[in-house]
């Protein structure tokens, strides 16, 4: 891992941790300045230092992951075409300790598809409340309306949330893929941030 993402992840992994940089050097046997410098991407880290910051912070940063993280990031980032929480989940659970592009990224995906999932069950929901529409309405009356042209268009009309999220789902896939390729700031359109 490369600065700024080591520094980026160092300072995240601490915070996480509850450590101050004093005490995160104390344990590395490091300068506090030393710590400040690699948050601060100035530096980067000797193999003795990463190893000591590996063993603080349980993440290894010796790792060399950069040749695959573009394949994991276009992998996580299309498995949101499917609007299935769990193929990203088990993507960001199994590589977020590897990448600090990964982790970000992963969030932003799951954020994506926790929100489109909430919006599948709302389309879901309205399109079983139609059937008992219906039947509150009773035989006489929709068999008059089912010749109007105005059924026809409430039937097709329908599923048309469910076909909409669909492509919504996979245009943000493809784009966000594509933009995480060439090192462009993701964004998912209508996400809610549950997972900071």
């Amino acid at each position: 891992m490369n600065q700024p993402d080591l520094g980026l992840r160092v300072t995240e992994l601490r915070l996480q941790k509850g450590l101050t940089q004093e005490q995160l050097a104390e344990e590395c046997e490091v300068s506090p300045r030393t710590i400040q410098r690699i948050e601060s991407g100035e530096v980067d880290p000797r193999t003795y230092t990463l190893q000591c910051l590996s063993n603080s912070l349980d993440f290894n940063f010796l790792m060399d992951n950069s040749s695959n993280e573009n394949l994991w990031l276009a992998i996580l980032h299309l498995s949101s075409i499917f609007c299935n929480i769990i193929i990203p989940l088990l993507l960001w659970s199994w590589k977020k300790n590897q990448s600090h592009k990964i982790d970000k990224q992963g969030r932003q995906v799951l954020n994506f598809q926790i929100t489109m999932t909430l919006a599948l069950f709302a389309a879901l929901f309205l399109l079983m409340l139609a059937p008992m529409v219906l039947v509150m309405m009773g035989e006489a009356n929709v068999s008059a309306m089912e010749g109007s042209p105005i059924f026809m268009l409430l039937v097709i009309c329908l599923p048309m949330p469910l076909i909409m999220i669909g492509i919504f789902c996979t245009w943000q896939g493809i784009r966000n893929t594509m933009r995480a390729l060439s090192d462009k700031p993701i964004l998912y359109l209508l996400s809610i941030p549950f997972i900071k």
